[in-house]
């Protein structure tokens, strides 16, 4: 059983008992008109539980608040409530003599809808809680007088609504102080969570670095800086795939790696750019498409190759291919490869 269904029925058993005191006449001389007193309490109980139990779905109170609050009411839901504060308070003290308004039995309607508006309180509606105080304040300082109605319960009956604005409010203020902490909490998650990621992916830069870069940084150190033809070479490609590393690492997998290598070694002068629109696909869409450029880079024949990502909806990825042009205009360039990798669907 939850908090809320015990609530529930504390609340169902307190007021049934404050109803069952009008139904105890103990100077039954005074009374004068017993049905009003039957028909306040059949209006009372409906209205009271109807508050109690019908009226319970939840929302949130609006799209920017946490905290989240009872359903808002059609407009009868409010009329019954504020009938109550005006009928029941009012019908007992008419159906007694002036030397009955203060037996029991006429007064349990101040603690009654002082219930009621406590419960209305509690479901977020101040605004109606308060007016059917100032109701039931009104009603029972004209038939008993202020101090009397005071002292017969009506203190009491703005305690519980008071008390229960406060507990309200204070239960809104945690439950967004908890969301709040949720919310940093998450976003300290994702942060150690983004940090772990590049530090990882640092630490797998260094590595490479140091398997391209670190036997020629050797033999450099222990030449004094003479190299042959061969290692000045190796020094260029070792620094060009660092360069492929920092340009266009989301294009990079050991097997387009292998083929840039190929391709260097052959003579081919490769340059990577990613400027973006791979970042949204999923690990295996990346596979295919480092798969089809690695096929492509296999098959070139190209003095000169550059891959480009794409951030167009269809094209993920441009390769073009350009060889020095043969005859009279051999000066320039020719393009010789074009092909475009679609993303995957």
């Amino acid at each position: 059983m939850t908090v809320r269904s015990v609530l529930s029925i504390i609340g169902l058993a307190f007021t049934a008992y404050l109803a069952a005191r009008g139904l105890i006449w103990t100077s039954p001389e005074t009374v004068e008109r017993g049905w009003l007193i039957v028909a306040a309490l059949v209006f009372y109980l409906p209205v009271t539980w109807l508050w109690i139990f019908a009226i319970g779905a939840r929302e949130r109170t609006d799209s920017s608040s946490p905290v989240t609050s009872p359903a808002r009411l059609p407009g009868w839901g409010v009329a019954l409530a504020l009938m109550a504060a005006v009928i029941v308070p009012n019908a007992p003290f008419l159906a007694v003599t002036e030397a009955g308004r203060s037996e029991p039995f006429v007064t349990w309607v101040i603690g009654a809808i002082g219930a009621l508006m406590t419960i209305v309180m509690v479901r977020r509606r101040a605004i109606v809680a308060w007016t059917g105080m100032a109701l039931l304040t009104l009603s029972t300082s004209f038939w008993l007088g202020p101090l009397q109605a005071l002292s017969l319960g009506l203190v009491g009956s703005l305690m519980w609504v008071t008390a229960a604005q406060l507990v309200t409010i204070a239960l809104d203020r945690a439950a967004r102080d908890a969301e709040r902490l949720a919310e940093l909490q998450q976003a300290a998650s994702a942060w150690q969570a983004s940090q772990s990621g590049r530090q990882r992916e640092r630490r797998l830069h260094v590595q490479r670095a140091l398997q391209a870069a670190g036997p020629i940084l050797a033999r450099t150190i222990e030449n004094g800086g003479n190299l042959r033809a061969a290692d000045k070479d190796a020094a260029r490609r070792a620094e060009a795939s660092l360069r492929d590393e920092l340009r266009g690492n989301r294009l990079l997998d050991d097997g387009v790696r292998v083929e840039i290598e190929a391709a260097r070694c052959r003579g081919a002068a490769v340059s990577l750019f990613d400027e973006g629109g791979l970042e949204g696909l999923r690990p295996a869409d990346l596979d295919v498409i480092r798969a089809e450029l690695a096929s492509v880079l296999r098959e070139s024949v190209s003095q000169r190759l550059i891959i480009r990502t794409s951030p167009h909806h269809e094209i993920a990825v441009t390769i073009v291919g350009r060889s020095r042009g043969e005859g009279a205009g051999g000066d320039d360039d020719e393009v010789d490869l074009w092909r475009e990798i679609r993303r995957p669907r």
